[in-house]
């Protein structure tokens, strides 16, 4: 099987064009990273109505659980599109949230995110859908949080035992960016970084702080700094833009 792997912004994922069904012990193989390939999650690109969409976007958790979007994953998957000769600079496609448009230029992608949803607010901080569960909670020095620790708590709340847990994000506020680290639900660890974490943290920053108009909000992860577009007044937000690097790493074979 013919594969490539991509980075965004640390986050690693295995690309495959119009895979067939993989297996949960096959997708665990793959993302191994003693035994098989190594990946934060499996990305497959298949084919959809080319009326409609340019591709359909699918997405594996280390462990075999799906039915969740990627914001980084779906970067990667963009660049890998383009790399494929499928689009040129840009492209509309479906996910498992919803459709999603995108841009690339070099290697920067600018991916739209889904409108955030579920917005909570709890004593320890926020709950948020932004294509996939979010718990983010605001700390004075997140390089001081052991975060494999505090964030498998979160993860398995019972507060967020209806959604099958959540990821879980300490946030620190700076005078110029926002840093972020993130314990990620099917990694069942920390991972360099997270889009859809980066996105949530951003959108309520921005809820938080009533800002409106057209912000940009930098947001530094362990793997680098992304960028988030909200458009929005207050609580509600109109549009979100994922922005940053997506780069093919290496590609191969494997049995």
């Amino acid at each position: 099987m013919k594969f490539a792997k991509y980075q965004a912004s640390g986050n690693d994922f295995v690309m495959l064009d119009n895979c067939s069904h993989l297996t949960e012990e096959q997708i665990k193989y793959l993302c191994d990273r003693h035994f098989g390939i190594g990946a934060d999650g499996i990305v497959i690109l298949q084919k959809t109505d080319p009326k409609v969409y340019d591709f359909e976007m699918k997405f594996y958790n280390p462990d075999g659980s799906t039915g969740m979007f990627c914001g980084n994953g779906g970067r990667c998957a963009v660049a890998f599109a383009r790399d494929l000769g499928l689009i040129f600079d840009n492209c509309f496609f479906i996910a498992p949230d919803g459709e999603h448009k995108a841009t690339i230029e070099d290697n920067n992608v600018i991916l739209s995110m889904s409108n955030p949803s579920n917005l909570k607010q709890f004593k320890d901080g926020w709950f948020i859908d932004t294509g996939t569960q979010h718990f983010v909670k605001f700390v004075d020095n997140v390089d001081l949080i052991d975060v494999n620790k505090e964030g498998k708590i979160i993860r398995f709340d019972k507060r967020f035992v209806m959604y099958g847990g959540t990821n879980a994000s300490f946030v620190q506020v700076t005078a110029n960016h926002l840093k972020i680290r993130t314990y990620e639900r099917g990694v069942e660890a920390e991972t360099l970084s997270c889009g859809t974490a980066v996105t949530a943290a951003a959108v309520i920053h921005f809820i938080g702080n009533n800002m409106s108009g057209n912000e940009v909000v930098k947001v530094s992860t362990k793997g680098g700094i992304l960028q988030v577009r909200i458009c929005g007044e207050g609580s509600t937000i109109s549009n979100t833009f994922l922005e940053g690097e997506a780069v093919r790493v290496f590609e191969g074979k494997i049995t």
